[in-house]
């Protein structure tokens, strides 16, 4: 329960959606067991159909783990489609790489180790989407290069976007996730707002926000 939406909600979305079967299904198993943190069903979903739905050949994303989300979108595209996804943990990275390899992705997907705030500053390249997964209060500060890398008609997609209701009611902040909270009001305040994106906020999973791309910043 996120506190997103009622949990019977919640359960019924889930219960519409086919399991993942085969090795997915194992990574789905471990991130449970090792409280690794990777998109919940209902948001797998919906990154699958908006890949498919914009026909991406190109996805940057900011966070790998253990390359859940990553495998989601590389599978959505196709083999001629290609992931860049970014992670500075080692031993996440070590992890993605064994699922990727096991998921025969590995022409398909390429991960930098390394801080995403200075990837972004020098990666070069457009995108047709590009998934905020990383560190949610540094969101703020990945926008501007994602807009710089970002095609006109393309779209960002930022997850955990709500934070466990937090973000929506003052009610539900813990103390210690005050500046988390603020910084992620402060995001979508600008991305709702912005002069060239058209965004939309969605509550599944921890919160969803989608924004168009509608010119060139």
């Amino acid at each position: 329960m996120n506190y997103i939406t009622q949990d019977y909600i919640e359960s019924y979305i889930r219960s519409t959606l086919k399991d993942r079967e085969g090795l997915m299904k194992d990574m789905e198993e471990y991130a449970s067991e090792n409280h690794v943190p990777i998109v919940q069903k209902e948001v797998a979903a919906l990154i699958e159909v908006l890949t498919k739905a914009v026909n991406a050949k190109r996805v940057l994303e900011v966070g790998t783990a253990i390359a859940y989300s990553t495998s989601i979108f590389a599978f959505a595209m196709g083999k001629d489609g290609h992931v860049t996804t970014i992670e500075r943990n080692e031993n996440m990275i070590e992890v993605a790489k064994e699922n990727i390899k096991k998921n025969n992705l590995e022409n398909q997907i390429k991960i930098i180790q390394d801080d995403a705030q200075e990837v972004l500053k020098y990666l070069e390249g457009e995108f047709d989407i590009i998934f905020l997964d990383g560190a949610k209060g540094q969101y703020n500060d990945f926008l501007d290069n994602c807009l710089r890398l970002l095609k006109v008609g393309g779209i960002i997609i930022s997850d955990n976007i709500l934070f466990k209701g937090m973000v929506a009611t003052d009610e539900l902040v813990i103390r210690r996730k005050r500046t988390i909270v603020n910084r992620m009001r402060q995001y979508l305040d600008y991305i709702c707002n912005h002069p060239h994106l058209d965004t939309t906020i969605i509550p599944i999973g921890d919160g969803v926000a989608i924004s168009y791309k509608k010119r060139e910043v």
